[in-house]
């Protein structure tokens, strides 16, 4: 090769890593950039990968949160023993109801800090629910298999039930989950999960769960009527505005808050690490005019909304928006999660930091999400916090 035609080459070269670089960068500008204000220290994410365990992983994620806030030290602790515990309890709720209820694998944050008071809690290493072959939680088999196991108890051919169904209900519990042991040792000293539950000073007494809905009258208690709260459990009712008070007041005070919600709507991107509500009929997007906007299919503008490249303006959300969607089964009791953060976009707009439970890979900012406040308004269920984290004016007017 001749010296000129090497000169065109390494030319050819360094304008090919231009244009790369060039790309990279292009592409590194092109979405959501977030500058967190607030993070809240949280244990590492964990994965519940094929099982609708989202609950306990969260509930549990808030309760080492918690522990961790209060004593510094750092939990692993067992979701599948709140599994178990809650699976057997609701086979017998299911069974005296004649299958009157939802029986499945979903439940609530109320069902994790019921069996941490009625049976203790145990960490990960004493009681990993993994005794099927699997490395990661694949609870499909199982969760048929329950599902069959008491609706032919119902079906009773026998005309009577025998006093050992349930026991042969957990025996089932005990193969795929294992056995729960009597007794374990943690770092050196032996407990029951009781003893270790008091060990962790963390105190189920000192949370309550909170929502905002207009068809039941505000700053009272009532049952919330989803179909995973089996237990049929209380959660006070506040104003749309006061329920975004406490999570403000939480994380401004160093308190998580355990996150019920609703992630199946199509502003949610776990790619993107970004949930948003954008407002189809006013998104002012970049390069678009308002006549060509207006000209787009509905297929195009919902591709050009939801392309997550740059901020978009978002719905102005309200307690009626959320209703109707709450009574048109829009936003239903789809997904736990934990809010540790707050955070601002490129553009100053506010934004929450939700810690996820469906691990690491192919996660953007590492198992954790965005979502922004228009998405927390119109899309949270409920929500569980400390007491101590509620603002004095809200605490007073529930009474507590």
């Amino acid at each position: 090769m001749n010296l000129k035609n090497m000169s065109l080459l390494m030319f050819a070269l360094l304008l090919t890593n231009v244009m790369v670089v060039a790309q990279d960068d292009n592409e590194e500008a092109k979405g959501y950039r977030f500058t967190d204000e607030i993070n809240i220290n949280n244990t590492p994410v964990k994965n519940q990968y094929r099982s609708g365990t989202c609950w306990s992983f969260s509930g549990l994620a808030f309760a080492e949160a918690e522990i961790l806030r209060k004593t510094g030290k750092l939990y692993d602790l067992s979701e599948m023993f709140m599994v178990y515990h809650t699976y057997s309890d609701k086979a017998s709720k299911y069974v005296r109801l004649n299958g009157n209820l939802n029986f499945g694998s979903g439940a609530e944050v109320t069902d994790v800090f019921r069996v941490i008071n009625l049976y203790g809690m145990m960490p990960e290493s004493a009681y990993s629910g993994l005794n099927y072959g699997e490395e990661l939680h694949t609870h499909g088999e199982l969760d048929e298999l329950l599902k069959s196991y008491v609706d032919a108890i119902i079906k009773n051919k026998n005309k009577k039930l025998t006093p050992v169904w349930h026991e042969a209900f957990d025996r089932v519990l005990d193969t795929y989950l294992g056995e729960i042991p009597a007794t374990f040792v943690y770092e050196g000293v032996e407990y029951t999960p009781k003893s270790f539950a008091q060990s962790t000073g963390f105190n189920v007494d000192d949370y309550i769960e909170i929502t905002s809905y207009t068809h039941r009258p505000y700053h009272k208690p009532f049952i919330m009527e989803i179909p995973d709260n089996w237990l049929w459990a209380e959660i006070y009712n506040v104003k749309l505005d006061e329920m975004m008070q406490v999570i403000d007041n939480s994380l401004e005070n160093g308190y998580t808050i355990a996150w019920g919600a609703d992630v199946s709507d199509k502003g949610f991107s776990w790619k993107n690490g970004v949930a948003v509500i954008p407002d189809e009929e006013k998104a002012d997007l970049s390069g678009t005019e308002k006549e060509k906007w207006e000209a787009l299919t509905k297929k195009e503008k919902d591709k050009s909304i939801y392309s997550f490249e740059e901020p978009v303006k978002e719905k102005n959300i309200t307690p009626e928006m959320r209703q109707l969607n709450y009574d048109n089964y829009t936003v239903t009791d789809d997904h736990g999660m934990l809010i540790v953060g707050r955070a601002k976009d490129q553009e100053g707009n506010v934004f929450y930091k939700i810690k996820n439970s469906w691990g690491t890979d192919d996660a953007k900012y590492g198992g954790y999400f965005y979502a922004s406040a228009a998405y927390i308004k119109l899309q949270t269920l409920g929500i569980a916090v400390h007491k101590d984290a509620i603002p004095n004016k809200i605490k007073k007017e529930l009474g507590l």
